[in-house]
């Protein structure tokens, strides 16, 4: 039987990564000591291909994993289909992609019933805001400060400095307001907008959890002046905050939504597109003015629609809210048994993030994660605030043992040789980034 994990040593590998894919990522995580990499994984845990080292995944890659890794259902119907169908033509009428948008419209909030599938994020929010620019005959589109949308075109134009400006020039008339800030967005909100976006919970800016009336406030202005309002639902859909949707919570329905990573079951990769059907004009003319060549890929659709069976299902929502109570009752107990460490605990559902009073300690508690046998990553743009993303297949027993290592993590974290082998890695980090700035500079 052929093998896929662990054909060359762990050593190779990692040349081979460095050599030809990216030098930056082997030096960083064979610097900071994680240089995992996936061998078996089952479930809620992975292991390194060589060490055998096991970690709970608490960051599900923000959502890919939602129903684990390797989820047997899954794989159940990709195998039978694969007996039967390949990706098919994107150009013409496909019977996968009809059952499935089907599906998603009586699904979806509202009176949303067309969608588009694509194969990443960034792909799915740069359709979104190319129907907004088209429909409305606008330019302007409104994003917040610290949101993430993906790294594509529109997507990347969307988000913050650090991201965009190596790439400049970037399209033009994209401009960002602060997140939960109702005044600054009826500020910027004008007769020249064609869109605002948000995620329903911006995970990079650190689970920022709004306010509830937040979301009926961005409606309410996006209606006054004519703008369209999106919702990324890329990370917060298919059961993560405890209903299908993350918006759901909050009460209104925007124009466009976009969802993806977990749509894809850990398996195949699809996102989607999904819009109003006054919103389907802009095709009219020409049908063909947007394609995907694998978005929608008779594979992928079979895998998505099984994906909205088990995450729609009653039982299974039941089943995140229970676990998100008892992660929200133990979270909170470890805050009291830290108060010098933690401020706050972020938490929608099992979308989840542990405010730290100093943003060191949000890299810190990534490694002693790590050490620990969790896999949990800071958030990139608010590194005081650590993710904390489970499967949603999680039992309690296994969160039982998911709170076990997350104690051990801050014990570890705690002491002083373990902070000062981490800030010294943190601090050569930084000084390689100021040598690179200033070699820059003199070229």
């Amino acid at each position: 039987m052929p093998s896929f994990i662990g054909r060359n040593s762990k050593g190779e590998i990692i040349k081979f990564f460095k050599e030809h894919v990216s030098s930056g990522k082997a030096r960083v995580f064979t610097s900071f000591g994680m240089d995992f990499i996936f061998g078996m994984r089952e479930g809620i845990y992975i292991r390194d291909m060589e060490t055998g080292k096991e970690l709970i995944n608490c960051h599900c890659n923000g959502g890919v994993f939602n129903l684990g890794h390797r989820n047997p259902e899954i794989i159940k119907v990709l195998k039978e289909a694969l007996d039967e169908i390949d990706i098919g033509n994107h150009h013409l009428i496909s019977e996968g992609r009809a059952l499935l948008a089907k599906r998603m419209a009586e699904l979806m909030p509202g009176d949303i019933s067309y969608t588009v599938f694509g194969v990443s994020g960034g792909e799915a929010v740069d359709l979104a805001i190319k129907i907004a620019r088209a429909f409305t005959k606008r330019h302007k589109i409104i994003s917040a400060k610290g949101g993430y949308h993906g790294h594509t075109g529109f997507a990347l134009a969307t988000g913050d400095e650090k991201y965009k400006k190596p790439f400049e020039p970037l399209a033009p008339g994209f401009y960002q307001v602060p997140f939960n800030d109702l005044e600054a967005l009826e500020r910027t909100v004008d007769s020249e907008t064609a869109a605002v976006i948000f995620e329903t919970v911006p995970a990079t800016l650190g689970i920022y959890v709004p306010d509830r009336d937040y979301f009926k406030g961005v409606r309410e202005i996006c209606d006054k002046k004519g703008a369209l309002m999106i919702i990324d639902e890329i990370q917060t859909g298919l059961g993560r905050t405890g209903k299908l949707w993350g918006i759901e919570h909050f009460g209104v329905v925007p124009d466009i939504m976009v969802t993806g990573k977990g749509l894809s079951g850990g398996i195949y990769p699809i996102t989607a597109t999904s819009f109003k059907p006054q919103l389907e004009c802009v095709f009219h003319k020409d049908p063909f003015i947007h394609v995907s060549t694998f978005g929608g890929s008779e594979l992928g659709c079979v895998v998505a629609m099984k994906v909205l069976e088990i995450s729609s299902s009653e039982g299974f929502l039941q089943h995140v809210n229970k676990m998100a109570e008892f992660f929200k009752r133990e979270l909170n107990s470890l805050r009291e048994k830290n108060p010098d460490v933690i401020q706050s605990i972020r938490q929608l559902g099992l979308m989840i993030g542990i405010k730290m009073k100093d943003e060191n300690w949000g890299m810190m508690m990534t490694k002693a994660c790590y050490e620990s046998g969790l896999l949990c990553i800071y958030a990139n743009n608010d590194p005081s605030v650590l993710q904390f993303l489970p499967p949603l297949i999680i039992k309690e027993d296994e969160g039982k043992e998911i709170i076990r290592r997350l104690e051990k993590a801050f014990s570890l974290a705690r002491t002083g040789r373990f902070q000062t082998r981490v800030a010294l890695d943190y601090i050569k980090e930084k000084i390689r980034k100021a040598f690179d700035r200033t070699k820059m500079l003199w070229k």
